[in-house]
């Protein structure tokens, strides 16, 4: 069955947990649907485990649209949701529907993400107004890197704790269906989930919320730049596929490969009648 808001909203409401994951391609939305997953976030990650960015403010909306729909032909059970990324809907009301609208037609999206508290939620409702389910994500929010100064745990002290308290009730008054909470302290997360009505998606938040999402490459030790604190290998593929390449590498420059059974023949008197 389709995993839809309705799923998410059920599922926080008997207990059961949401499981999420990041993905960029057709292949691996395949694999992950396969394997039960509720939801696929295409996050604006892609700018970092799939074009190298040092940060995700660089990605587009043609970035978020081409990769969106390759991961939205894939799913037919699994709910996709794609992120609006930086500066997509910070400038105008009418700029983030106009954004929202178009990664729901071209991406093909089932919802879409957007970071930020208070100050979005006009955002939210004029989006949400149009039809178009709003997850919402605070926390560490990866756009607003420089204004924090850095990857840093968020809510460790009163004052923020406070702040982060407020936006998620607000973003849920806005009309979100559902709230990422990124490295925020494991107590805080919790208690945010016990006063929201709506489900908590957690990364590196503790395992109160409830859900999960973590970005693939992450979990299956694909990427190695840096790995976040939060984040736990459930295989190491990465080691697995250098040998896998450096094999094929050698087969090819020592003549083993291809050999007979992975080439095509043909009639030797077509050949003779050629010279």
């Amino acid at each position: 069955m389709k995993n839809t808001v309705a799923t998410f909203q059920k599922m926080k409401e008997q207990g059961e947990k949401i499981s999420m994951l990041t993905c960029y391609d057709y292949s691996t939305a395949k694999l992950e649907e396969a394997a039960g997953i509720n939801g696929i976030l295409v996050g604006d990650s892609l700018g970092n485990v799939m074009l190298g960015l040092p940060d995700t403010l660089s990605v587009t909306m043609e970035h978020m649209i081409t990769y969106g729909s390759s991961v939205a032909r894939a799913c037919h059970d699994t709910m996709v949701v794609i992120d609006m990324p930086f500066m997509s809907y910070q400038e105008s009301i009418e700029r983030a529907v106009h954004n929202a609208g178009r990664l729901m037609k071209e991406g093909r999206a089932n919802a879409v993400k957007l970071e930020g508290g208070a100050a979005v939620c006009p955002q939210i409702k004029a989006i949400t107004a149009c039809g178009i389910p709003v997850m919402a994500h605070i926390g560490l929010t990866p756009q607003s890197i420089n204004a924090f100064g850095g990857n840093k745990v968020q809510g460790k002290n009163e004052a923020r704790a406070k702040e982060l308290l407020e936006d998620a009730k607000k973003v849920q008054e806005a009309g979100a269906f559902a709230l990422t909470l990124e490295c925020v302290p494991k107590p805080l997360a919790s208690l945010i989930t016990k006063e929201l009505r709506i489900p908590t998606i957690g990364i590196g938040a503790g395992d109160g919320c409830d859900g999960q999402i973590l970005v693939y490459q992450d979990m299956l030790g694909l990427f190695s730049d840096y790995t976040p604190k939060f984040v736990k290998h459930f295989a190491s593929l990465g080691g697995e596929m250098q040998a896998a390449f450096k094999a094929y590498d050698e087969a090819v420059k020592n003549g083993t490969f291809p050999d007979d059974a992975h080439a095509f023949k043909m009639d030797d008197s077509v050949l003779e009648r050629l010279y």
